[in-house]
């Protein structure tokens, strides 16, 4: 009944509930790690390039993984893809862990063991996303698709917060092992899902076949290929440049602190705009969030100038907002417009793009700056994401698409 649907929330099922809390008490640990694996690489005796070869090979790993993890969740049960990933990173983690309260941990153990927990993320991050529609009928599919996304952005905020508090208190190797608990937890809840098969074809004997299927799938869509053209760039400009500059200025104008806060502003928007999401219900919400993107160029732009920090706070915040409105409509066209047997690995190719524009950006932020300037190289980077987010409203698949369910409700 039409009626019923309106008062049926994605927690009203078991599968939803299960997702939504294993992948926070993963996201929950996640916060926490970055933090502790940097001082315990550094109470060890490791250098700043050591820490860098250590996040380095994790960050490797995870990328190269990702297609295949898109085939994994493609081929068989995405819960139990999901609960094998969880296994492997639980036991890399713990072994992390163990080593460093030890004493025992070395810099290149460390970069072995983050190699193998960056290859398991990346397998389980397209069966995690292609998850999620498999878990509510269609009508409440924007809504979980937000609160998901909730759970990610708080739990990220509030694993951080702790790992700060954690790590002074008990030292890195304990947060280390909140992790591997975080994912060793997470395992059975994975377990529990019971969700419906997605029909298939006949599975392909060759894995380079799948691939080139669910290329072929992402790139004959203008509305995606376009979109991770545009976050390649917003990525490298954004998540990139303005994450090693931004630190640098700081430290010459506003100080520590100040960025500290311009970056939890950021952290806020991101939750506030995923919030926002579950009643704001545009017909042609991707166009929408699309344009939104642009405002991200804002406090690039100011922070290419001498501005004071309340002023980078509130732009921070805006584009936090902004992230996480088209995150929402991101995922609900890819979920309503591909094909369930074909998500995970459009989804592969989404992440592949978009992680791999980060450490360009980063990379190439510090030479530039040197030879340009800070302030030439943000401006650029500002004048970037206005050409990017303005080149992709200008593809008509972008503009038309629309995210009314092309199926039937259903009740679960």
């Amino acid at each position: 009944m039409q009626t019923s649907h309106k008062k049926v929330h994605a927690f009203h099922f078991g599968p939803f509930r299960y997702l939504f809390f294993a992948r926070l008490l993963t996201v929950l640990g996640n916060g926490i790690a970055p933090i502790a694996l940097a001082f315990a690489v550094l109470d060890i005796g490791g250098s700043v390039s050591d820490l860098g070869i250590v996040v380095a090979s994790r960050s490797l790993f995870n990328v190269a993984f990702l297609l295949l993890g898109g085939v994994l969740a493609d081929r068989y049960s995405r819960s139990r893809v999901m609960v094998s990933s969880s296994i492997v990173a639980a036991l890399s983690q713990a072994i992390v862990a163990g080593s460093v309260l030890g004493g025992s941990a070395t810099v290149m153990g460390l970069a072995v063991l983050g190699a193998i927990n960056g290859a398991a993320a990346g397998i389980a991050l397209p069966a995690s996303q292609a998850l999620v529609p498999q878990t509510v009928p269609t009508h409440c599919r924007r809504s979980a698709n937000a609160i998901i996304q909730l759970g990610i952005y708080g739990g990220t905020v509030i694993g951080a917060s702790l790992g700060g508090i954690l790590i002074s208190i008990v030292g890195p190797g304990w947060g280390l092992a909140i992790d591997a608990l975080g994912f060793a937890a997470a395992a059975p809840l994975y377990l529990l899902i019971r969700v419906a098969s997605i029909k298939t074809t006949e599975v392909q004997s060759n894995i380079l076949l799948d691939l080139k299927e669910g290329w072929k799938e992402f790139a004959s869509r203008a509305w995606v290929w376009s979109i991770v053209v545009q976050f390649t760039i917003i990525n490298a400009a954004f998540s990139g440049v303005v994450m090693v500059l931004g630190p640098v200025i700081a430290d010459a104008s506003f100080g520590r602190a100040s960025w500290g806060m311009i970056i939890a502003a950021q952290s806020v928007g991101l939750i506030t705009g995923s919030f926002l999401a579950l009643r704001w219900r545009p017909r042609r919400d991707l166009f929408i969030g699309t344009m939104l993107v642009a405002l991200c160029a804002a406090p690039v732009f100011l922070l290419s100038l001498p501005t004071s920090a309340p002023w980078l706070m509130a732009a921070f915040f805006i584009a936090g907002v902004a992230f996480g409105l088209f995150g929402v409509a991101w995922a609900q066209s890819l979920q309503t417009h591909i094909p369930p047997e074909k998500l995970a690995r459009v989804y592969a190719y989404d992440a592949v793009g978009s992680f791999v524009a980060i450490p360009f950006g980063e990379l190439v932020a510090g030479p530039m700056a040197a030879q340009y300037g800070s302030s030439h190289v943000l401006l650029v980077a500002a004048i970037a994401i206005v050409i990017a987010t303005a080149g992709a409203c200008l593809v008509p698949a972008i503009r038309q698409l629309e995210n009314t369910p092309r199926i039937k409700p259903h009740v679960i």
